[in-house]
């Protein structure tokens, strides 16, 4: 039986989409935090339980000063503001990714929302933050006491402690890519070995329920063997 979904979104195209209409980036960056809200009130409806978004990768670091200053600005008050809409839904916010990089009040900004919405069990919501899945299976393999023989479940968990996943997710269902572009991006590496691929040409602050309809219409359209066969059916 069905107990729910854990889906992946790389969010892409805010930039593009302030460029179409001749704004400034943060402009686009503010209305893909309007789509953040769409997916995360639609998801538990849906049938999702566990909702992956990719918000700033580590290779975002690289980026304008000005520009990396204003999203975590907009982080920052995405969690306080959402925080309590959060808690009153039912969706537990957990940040994962690095944390040593990050400002004081982004930290603050993520241990208050974490620490609110600790109990809420409808929907898990993790943005992925300072996130390098290249980094995290580093350290997990890091953390690993000497001398252990690991297995694909125990390692799982050394990487949801390296990513602070409270509590640790499940692997990936289902990995979305807004813009139309066709890549990872450093993103869930390890926990999108079985999952199944949509790339839609949406920009992301264009995406709204109907798109995550859609999408995970055309999952469940699939036949997911994880390596074995299905049997006829006569």
């Amino acid at each position: 039986m069905h107990s729910g979904w854990h889906v992946a979104i790389i969010m892409d195209g805010n930039g593009r989409w302030a460029r179409a209409k001749r704004r400034p980036r943060i402009a686009g960056h503010r209305e893909g935090a309007k789509a953040v809200r769409r997916a995360v009130e639609a998801a538990p409806e849906l049938g999702i339980t566990t909702l992956t978004l990719y918000a700033f990768s580590s290779d975002n670091w690289s980026r304008p000063e000005g520009e990396v200053h204003a999203l975590m600005e907009l982080l920052e008050r995405y969690l306080l503001r959402e925080s309590n809409r959060c808690l009153e839904n039912g969706v537990r916010i957990n940040v994962i990714g690095r944390r040593d990089r990050l400002s004081p009040r982004v930290l603050s900004a993520i241990r208050r929302a974490e620490r609110i919405t600790a109990h809420a069990t409808k929907l898990h919501l993790r943005l992925a933050v300072d996130y390098s899945a290249r980094h995290a299976i580093a350290e997990a393999a890091r953390n690993a006491p000497a001398g252990a023989t690991l297995d694909a479940d125990s390692f799982s968990v050394l990487l949801s402690q390296a990513i602070h996943s409270d509590p640790a997710a499940p692997d990936v269902d289902l990995l979305i890519r807004t813009s139309g572009e066709q890549r990872l991006s450093d993103f869930l590496l390890w926990e999108v070995a079985y999952s199944e691929f949509v790339f839609t040409p949406r920009l992301w602050p264009d995406f709204d329920r109907a798109d995550l309809e859609r999408a995970l219409a055309d999952f469940q359209g699939r036949e997911r063997r994880f390596g074995g066969i299905l049997e006829d059916v006569v």
